[in-house]
């Protein structure tokens, strides 16, 4: 679900590097409906000219970060080394991880925490049982805040500023005939969220899918990540999930919150 443009550009300083910029797009430009691209097809990705596009890639395949057979290009495991970078700093996934294998133990449900990126939900953490959407998740993974109950958490914890801000840019696809369409409907939604600790989603994202999700807060009562449990929605009705499901969240997303303020990571600088 990678889109190279999908970020607006930010207000650029002096010490801006824009070759580094353009680097970074050539990387998020292969995706997993694009695995394999030619040079003409990362140009037109990408923006950049064909001359350009040719640069970078091949700057990227003597680093190791890119493979090609002359014709296609593709990405190669080392790219790993950048998301595994961020893993390993920034210790929420290390601290969380138990706590999910637990939850997912008792609920017998896939559980998940993430991050704010952008407009985005990046999944950080995963532990799951069966698999019931049509789309893998796994580590790095990402999805329109709008349309997860991580993100309306996520988004909860927001500035107001930051908040209007959001809505004002955001574009509401329908992912599914249960997709919120509007932004007077979403920001009731995140306003709920956040007024109640915890926010449902059913079947936005994908139909048959339902989940719930909490936040994750720093010392100061900041909401630095969330946490979720997803259900199949043919088997698991919105009351049996505020009923059995929302209660072991909330007390696993309370012991990830404690977990992380004894390893000193109660006011880590978590991408938002």
């Amino acid at each position: 679900m990678s889109d190279a443009s999908a970020t607006p550009p930010s207000p650029r300083s002096e010490h801006f590097v824009q070759s580094l910029e353009r680097g970074l797009m050539v990387i998020r430009a292969f995706s997993p409906e694009a695995p394999s691209m030619t040079l003409s097809e990362v140009a037109r990705a990408t923006g950049l000219t064909r001359a350009a596009a040719r640069r970078f890639l091949l700057t990227l395949v003597d680093l190791g970060y890119v493979r090609t057979d002359g014709r296609h290009f593709a990405l190669t495991p080392r790219v790993l080394e950048l998301g595994y970078a961020y893993l390993s700093s920034a210790g929420l996934p290390e601290v969380a991880l138990p706590h999910l294998e637990r939850l997912v133990a008792e609920v017998h449900e896939s559980s998940s925490v993430s991050v704010l990126d952008g407009d985005d939900v990046v999944y950080v953490a995963r532990v799951p049982t069966s698999r019931i959407m049509t789309v893998a998740i796994n580590v790095g993974t990402r999805f329109p805040a709008y349309a997860t109950s991580m993100g309306r958490v996520l988004l909860s914890g927001r500035s107001p500023a930051e908040l209007e801000a959001y809505l004002a840019r955001v574009e509401l696809r329908r992912l599914t005939p249960h997709t919120v369409d509007s932004v007077d409907r979403l920001r009731a939604a995140i306003e709920r969220a956040g007024s109640q600790g915890w926010a449902i989603v059913d079947q936005e994202l994908e139909e048959g899918l339902r989940s719930v999700a909490a936040p994750i807060r720093d010392r100061r009562g900041g909401v630095v990540a969330a946490v979720n449990v997803s259900a199949h929605a043919p088997r698991t009705s919105v009351e049996d999930i505020r009923r059995d499901l929302l209660p072991p969240l909330l007390a696993a997303a309370a012991r990830i919150e404690t977990d992380l303020e004894i390893a000193g990571r109660g006011t880590a600088p978590f991408p938002i």
